[in-house]
């Protein structure tokens, strides 16, 4: 298989991506897979162990089973996404082909891909590729837009500072010229 990560990308920079699944054997042939695929993985086979993961280690992406129990992939996705810290990680919910009820649920609780099951393997790391490509651009514009707003800011402290010594300028050109005219007539 071809890995969709070049092999010149260290260990330690490949994204980490949590997956749950309450399947164990599932959630292993899964996380085999995408290690495989060059992804650091790490797992959790309910939604509570999830978030004791993301407390744990941060992760690029979450690959999540929509129909879990007692919480569903839909509730942890309403969950990750009340979390400022979180709420942007991209999150893809795989689900049975014939539930357009359930992915509307995780579409509504803010997943942003879900995956009618079954799917070809390839297809997956396609779109899971594309999900953190397109997680990294929107956190390099966040980035450009907090540079830009410091630079604003620092714009606006320098006008400040600029019309606080043009008015001292202004007072002390006053204060010279009353100072001429009074000489002048004296």
């Amino acid at each position: 298989m071809d890995h969709p990560l070049p092999a010149s990308i260290p260990a330690e920079h490949r994204p980490r991506i949590l997956v749950v699944q309450e399947n164990r054997s599932y959630l292993g042939v899964l996380s085999r897979r995408l290690v495989e695929a060059g992804y650091r993985v790490t797992s959790a086979d309910c939604a509570a162990r999830a978030v004791a993961e993301l407390n744990r280690l941060p992760v690029d992406l979450i690959v999540c089973e929509l129909n879990m129990r007692p919480t569903t992939g839909a509730e942890l996705t309403r969950i990750i996404r009340g979390e400022i810290r979180w709420r942007d990680l991209p999150i893809m919910l795989i689900t049975g082909r014939s539930d357009a009820k359930g992915a509307v649920r995780a579409y509504e609780a803010g997943a942003d891909d879900v995956i009618a099951k079954p799917f070809h393997f390839e297809v997956l790391v396609a779109r899971i590729a594309r999900r953190l490509a397109r997680a990294r651009s929107i956190s390099s514009l966040r980035d450009d837009n907090a540079a830009l707003d410091a630079r604003v800011v620092q714009r606006a402290l320098e006008m400040g500072e600029l019309r606080d010594r043009l008015a001292e300028s202004e007072t002390e050109r006053l204060r010279l010229q009353s100072l001429m005219g009074s000489k002048g007539s004296g």
